[in-house]
């Protein structure tokens, strides 16, 4: 049965990028280093099964907001069909050149039971901040999977900024990556 997971990198300060949707640091990447692991290493084995699961999904629910920084992915989420909850017709390459892009206007729960159908058996990849929080709100977020960073970024985007009550969760496992801890003090 396919289940929807939310997979980000966060700051040990909860942030998710700076107030310019840069991925922390002045590289504006510092929040994604971990994944970088040279093929091979100890240190790529987290960051391989990362991309399996990845790659694995049968489908992506993405916020407008990270759909459109990111251009849609090119039109698919490798071979995977994008759905983007909007209360606003989609731009011009999402309605005429992406044709696996799918702009949903009728709530969260329907771009959630559109995605989890797309994907079959496979998962769901859930992106953006304030796209989780409304599938929290909903109900239709199965698990958070957090690649937390001991970085204190001390200002941007939160993860987790609204949530409307508190929301008790399983820990379920921990992945212990090396390289997440590089330039920490």
């Amino acid at each position: 049965m396919s289940k929807s997971i939310l997979d980000m990198s966060m700051s040990l300060d909860g942030y998710i990028a700076d107030d310019n949707d840069y991925l922390g640091g002045e590289d504006g990447e510092r929040l994604h280093h971990w994944a970088g692991a040279d093929e091979g290493s100890a240190q790529a084995r987290p960051v391989c099964e990362f991309e399996a699961e990845w790659k694995a999904a049968g489908s992506v629910l993405a916020g407008r907001r990270t759909a459109e920084l990111m251009d849609h992915w090119g039109g698919s989420h490798d071979g995977a069909p994008i759905f983007v909850p909007s209360h606003r017709p989609p731009p011009p390459a999402a309605r005429w050149g992406y044709p696996l892009v799918t702009y949903v206007n009728d709530g969260i729960e329907s771009a959630m039971a559109q995605a989890k159908a797309a994907a079959g058996d496979r998962d769901v990849q859930l992106r953006g901040g304030y796209t989780a929080q409304e599938a929290l709100r909903a109900g239709v977020l199965d698990e958070i999977q957090i690649h937390l960073i001991p970085v204190l970024l001390g200002r941007g985007r939160r993860l987790f900024d609204v949530l409307p009550s508190e929301i008790e969760l399983e820990l379920v496992r921990v992945i212990d990556t090396p390289l997440a801890k590089q330039r920490s003090r």
